[in-house]
């Protein structure tokens, strides 16, 4: 390497590792072995304002007062006390007699050396040993009373001690407010002295040890056994990220955490669903029995706090009116002092919605697992304080070589918009235009079409759709159910089981909640049909639902993702930036502009043109409120988020009317002979008119 580059990573590094942050009792500490460091901490402004001074006389983290309010752990009556220092050097002394045995084997034959040589040789050794013992012993001149063993021993004794001394520092610590540790950290990496987060699990005695161990039935693999390691790789747990691809086993990682840290766990999720899937994990992998594994979900009726404690982000974040029972809950999860907590999804934490959990929970270890590392909103970066570094992350080719991942075909399949309904799109609003392109005919027949090869083949399909109203037209079409915001945890439970399990049941509809914390380790086709913008972080989630390993003899490829895209709109450039992160990771995408015999498949939908407009007027008729999806939170009725709110939004007097969305349509009624048609023979059917216009059409 060029001299400059160990020099560029020496300067960089120098005040890493300088300062720790510590949680004990419930309180945040600054710990550093270096005063100087501690001075430059306490300089910053951001630092002194979440400072606690200790009040005079008291004492806190076993630590003694210092000059300017500065409270030292391991001070000098701690270090320097002499049964700390026997008890060490007890441990010592079989290392000590025995590197003594060794110095006395090599010094008789050195002696007998110098018996051998001449006088001046002789001389020569005995002003040696003179120095030698002169240097071990500098008050005692004679050799009497005492063999020469026995003084090597007490000065080899001395020696380790004055060197055991030396080794040992002192440690100064500041206390700050708990609320304040994300703009500390944060401010402490702009100064350049991040502040590490290793807890020392083995010799911590004040949280109960909980008794549970992985099952035999639990095999680590290499990649992430090495995750692991770069977390415990000094012994104690470090703080920080682990990223590992959809179906790569991060749940599995998360157990293995906890079951070496043997202290209270708390994981958190993104909704119920995953709830349930976390303390499935934890009854699979584990020895903990299930009534161990409490669960802290909005209308739960078993919710309780045990070791093994599941819980969603929103549950803890929000900030509103609980009732009574839950309030009290959340309470006493917030006093617990947690040796480690789980947070799945961790990409979704620096949100300004989640990141107030990492105030309110007290941990001593933070581990973040997801496959993602990726936010639209440049916020990813945060993680870094508000969690840690990233420990590490597995290329997803380099899996997929090895067999852990499956094997995925990419392939971008290109749908013709109709002239109709490009007609449109080039004269609609933007929110129009997307459910335009969305709702293209030839799109639906692509998707028809792969969706009866790959049932015909017996491959479980999943149609992704961000826009709720195509969401719903392509269910009805198709005749599939889907899942969507508003469905129930009941019914998600229901058809995920029936997909899983029911050979007559091929496909599912997802939206936008489909995206995370739902396994589906069946699937092995993916048909995208709608997607958020730009999202390279939803293009690599929804790619995750059929990593799994699906062996299948005699195939290069066992798993298959379509992203179809109308042509000519600006969905094309959406797509290309999504792809961005897969193609990163050494994925390549197949572009397809035609599906062999897709145009000889009968009975396909939308083929005619009358078909075609009949959609177009549906399309252009429906509200544009429909194309997006709120996502409801499941936990929202607990949380009292569904109460009506004002919003201020732009609109028309149509709308106000309850006219936004209808359209009305003109008719000539005059006849070549000058006769008017009635509205009957407009319309080629007979018309039921209200009660009170009844009369005028004579009684009709």
């Amino acid at each position: 390497l060029p001299p400059e580059v160990p020099e560029l990573i020496h300067a960089c590094t120098k005040s890493y590792g300088k300062a720790k942050l510590v949680l004990h009792k419930g309180k945040y500490y600054i710990q550093t072995d270096d005063e100087d460091v501690l001075r430059i901490l306490l300089a910053d402004r951001v630092i002194q304002e979440a400072r606690i001074y200790p009040k005079p006389g008291e004492t806190s983290f076993a630590m003694v007062s210092a000059p300017e309010n500065i409270a030292i752990a391991g001070g000098k009556e701690a270090v320097y006390d002499a049964s700390t220092l026997d008890a060490v050097l007890a441990a010592m002394e079989k290392e000590d007699d025995e590197d003594v045995a060794a110095g006395d084997q090599d010094q008789d034959q050195n002696d007998d050396d110098d018996d051998d040589g001449d006088e001046d040789s002789s001389g020569d050794s005995n002003d040696e040993d003179r120095k030698r013992k002169n240097m071990y012993n500098p008050d005692d001149d004679s050799d009497q009373g005492e063999g020469k063993s026995a003084k090597r021993r007490k000065a080899g004794k001395r020696l380790k001690k004055k060197s055991f001394t030396k080794k040992l520092k002192q440690m100064v610590s500041i206390e700050i407010h708990g609320e304040h540790v994300e703009y500390v950290k944060r401010r402490c990496i702009e100064i350049d002295y991040p502040l590490m987060e290793e807890y020392d699990f083995r010799n911590d005695t004040r949280n109960p040890s909980i008794d549970i161990d992985l099952k035999p039935i639990a095999k680590v693999r290499p990649y992430q056994e090495k995750s692991l390691a770069k977390m415990f790789g000094n012994g104690r747990a470090r703080s920080g990220v682990i990223v590992l691809p959809c179906g790569a086993g991060k749940s599995l990682v998360g157990v293995t955490a906890a079951t070496t840290v043997k202290k209270p766990c708390l994981c958190l999720c993104t909704s119920s669903v995953s709830v349930e899937q976390w303390r499935h994990q934890f009854s699979l992998w584990t020895t903990i029995p299930k009534d161990q594994i409490g669960r802290f979900t909005a209308g739960g009726k078993n919710n309780t706090l045990c070791p093994i404690t599941v819980t969603t982000y929103s549950m803890i974040s929000h900030s509103g009116k609980r009732a009574p029972e839950t309030q009290k809950m959340l309470n006493e999860l917030k006093s617990r002092e947690w040796g480690i907590i789980l947070l799945d999804e961790v990409h979704v934490v620096p949100a300004n919605v989640f990141r107030r959990v990492l105030g309110v929970v007290k941990a001593h270890c933070k581990l973040g697992l997801t496959a993602t590392l990726l936010r639209e909103d440049h916020k990813i970066g945060d993680i870094n304080f508000l969690i840690g570094p990233k420990l590490y992350e597995a290329n997803w080719i380099d899996l997929q070589r090895a067999g852990y991942l499956a094997t995925v075909q990419c392939a971008e399949v290109w749908c013709p918009m109709t002239a109709e309904f490009y007609r449109e799109y080039l004269n609609v609003s933007a929110a129009k235009r997307k459910l335009l392109y969305a709702m293209n005919p030839n799109k639906f027949r692509m998707c028809e079409y792969l969706v009866r090869f790959h049932e015909a083949r017996g491959d479980k399909v999943i149609i992704f759709s961000d826009n709720i109203f195509a969401l719903r037209l392509y269910a009805t079409k198709l005749k599939r159910p889907f899942i969507y915001g508003p469905t129930s945890q009941t019914e998600r439970i229901r058809i995920l089981y029936q997909f899983q399990n029911n050979p007559e049941l091929g496909t599912i509809l997802l939206s936008k909640v489909g995206d995370t914390s739902i396994d589906i380790p069946e699937a092995n086709v993916l048909i995208q049909v709608s997607s958020h913008y730009g999202s390279r972080r939803q293009e690599a989630q929804r790619l995750g639902r059929i990593l799994r390993p699906k062996p299948r003899a005699g195939q290069n490829f066992n798993a298959f993702f379509y992203s179809l895209v109308s042509s000519d709109t600006q969905e094309m450039y959406y797509s290309s930036k999504r792809q961005q992160f897969l193609v990163d990771q050494g994925y390549s995408f197949k572009v397809i502009t035609q599906l062999e015999g897709m145009d000889s498949t009968p009975d396909l939908a939308y083929s005619t043109k009358e078909d075609q407009l009949e959609l177009l007027q549906q399309v252009l008729m429906a509200d544009e409120a429909e194309a997006s999806e709120k996502i409801e939170d499941m936990d929202a009725d607990e949380l009292g988020t569904n109460r009506w709110t004002m919003q201020r939004r732009a609109g028309g007097m149509g709308a106000l009317s309850g006219a936004d969305g209808f359209s009305y349509a003109e008719f000539e009624r005059e006849t070549n002979d000058g006769r008017y048609l009635s509205v009957d023979e407009l319309l080629h059917r007979p018309v039921v008119r209200h009660s009170i216009f009844r009369k005028r059409f004579g009684g009709k």
